[in-house]
């Protein structure tokens, strides 16, 4: 097989014809249509990415199937967060070597911000022979024209585009859940945090038009959807204004709740927490990533807030609701960072009473600028210092979660239970886990839950009948 780059002004149109007519081909011969697996590793944005390339793969001719072994097209879509996601994907790249060995006209491909760093394609062209199609987040667009060049010419290809083209409004997603749906309302990130590789591999902010956001949700909550998260790199950015559009969304006739993600601190403000208080739709949680708890490591995070200013909006959203939910991600072992400083993280979660926290091990990553800073702190102390934060979270939560016994909530019931098979495990709008005894035939309804006990990591309940 050979390998190029895919031109730019490839025939879409003609391409997705001709993977049509070769998959009613396939399916004539086979017995049945050619079966695509699509993974996707990471955030609910590339959740999102790849329910729209499983619709764009539907709409010529392919189903899906959760077996790599039966598939004739494998597509990993990537993340490039933290270095074991990337190791991970790595790996089980290298456990399909076997599978093009036994099929030859497999397809694999590997898609997304993994696909996107150059350091990447270019260890996946040189040691990854069995990988025919790389392609980053800006080429999804290209999908057809890339795909078909491979089945057609058996050629690898390789298209990190960095061009950044109007976003394609025409798509049909292929929601993998029917409960819960994911819409994104701006695309790529501005911040330039020193950690972080999204700005460089998902490209500067772009948002979508408030009708089409609208119109998407509209059409969700029509076909029965009772969840939908608002998606975007931070959607404090989104630039029609995000608290209007989650008025406006709440506005849409339906029994729904809205979520979203992610907040940046040093854009959430006054406005956006009335807007969540006074939508009867919107949940009353804010997931805020804090990231650490010292000013100095702030700093060298390029986070533009300080611990006084984050305050600010913690104390204005408690001020209204005071049990308002906060979740924040955190970092540990930045480099540089002293003990002293991660204590001053510790003290900064007994101060805001997280319900959760997301907390990891700084993971470095190559082409930003926390990579080129001094790391003086062993992975072993890092480890150390991340089991203490969970730790004292763990009791946070035990003793935070009290505030919900005797009361009863509002639970979107989601699936069985984690407790045993006779429970049903939902959240509420607080985004707190909860187990509570019901029927099956509750699942994708909203159920009234009084609740009788609390956990360090959920709450138990009774059925409000």
């Amino acid at each position: 097989m050979t390998e190029r780059i895919l031109s730019d002004n490839a025939d879409a149109v003609l391409s997705k014809t001709n993977i049509l007519n070769w998959a009613e081909e396939y399916a004539r011969t086979c017995g049945h249509a050619p079966l695509a697996y699509v993974h996707s590793y990471g955030c609910q944005q590339n959740v999102s990415d790849g329910e729209k390339i499983k619709g764009m793969l539907a709409k010529v001719g392919y189903e899906f199937t959760d077996n790599t072994e039966g598939a004739q097209f494998i597509l990993l879509n990537t993340c490039a967060v933290r270095e074991n996601a990337e190791d991970r994907v790595f790996g089980n790249i290298g456990n399909m070597k076997k599978l093009k060995e036994q099929n030859k006209e497999l397809i694999i491909g590997v898609c997304g911000c993994m696909a996107q760093q150059q350091h990447v394609a270019d260890k996946i062209k040189s040691a990854y022979r069995q990988v025919d199609l790389v392609f980053g987040t800006f080429a999804y667009n290209d999908l057809y024209s890339m795909l078909w060049e491979v089945i057609s010419k058996r050629r690898r290809i390789f298209n990190l585009s960095e061009n950044h083209v109007d976003i394609n409004e025409d798509f049909t997603q292929l929601r993998d859940d029917k409960i819960r749906a994911f819409v994104p309302v701006m695309y790529g990130c501005n911040n330039f945090c020193t950690y972080c590789i999204v700005p460089y591999v998902r490209g500067r902010e772009r948002s979508r038009k408030p009708e089409a956001v609208i119109n998407e949700v509209r059409e969700l909550v029509s076909a029965g959807y009772k969840e939908i998260t608002l998606l975007g790199q931070n959607v404090n950015s989104y630039s029609y204004g995000f608290p209007a559009l989650l008025r406006e969304i709440n506005a849409i006739e339906g029994n729904f709740r809205i979520r979203f993600m992610s907040s940046h601190p040093k854009d959430a403000t006054k406005e956006l927490i009335d807007a969540i208080i006074d939508c009867d739709k919107v949940c009353t949680h804010l997931h805020l990533p804090v990231q650490a708890g010292s000013d100095r490591i702030l700093k060298l995070m390029n986070r533009r807030y300080t611990v006084e200013k984050y305050m600010e909006i913690i104390d204005y959203a408690r001020s209204r609701e005071p049990e308002f939910s906060f979740t924040t991600d955190l970092i540990v072992g930045f480099p540089g960072e002293t003990y002293e400083e991660f204590c001053e993280t510790k003290e900064l979660i007994k101060k805001v009473k997280y319900d959760n926290i997301y907390s990891f091990v700084y993971s470095r990553r190559s082409g930003t600028k926390a990579a080129e800073m001094e790391d003086n702190i062993s992975d072993k102390q890092k480890g150390l210092w991340l089991r203490e934060l969970l730790l004292e979270q763990r009791e946070l939560t035990s003793e935070w979660f009290k505030r919900f016994v005797g009361k009863t909530v509002t639970v979107l019931a989601e699936g069985e239970g984690r407790t045993s098979s006779d429970h049903l495990t939902g959240k509420t709008d607080e985004n707190i886990i909860v187990e509570v005894k019901a029927d099956k035939k509750y699942i994708g309804e909203f159920i009234q839950v009084r609740i009788t006990k609390a956990m360090n990591w959920a709450l138990e309940g009774e059925l409000v009948k």
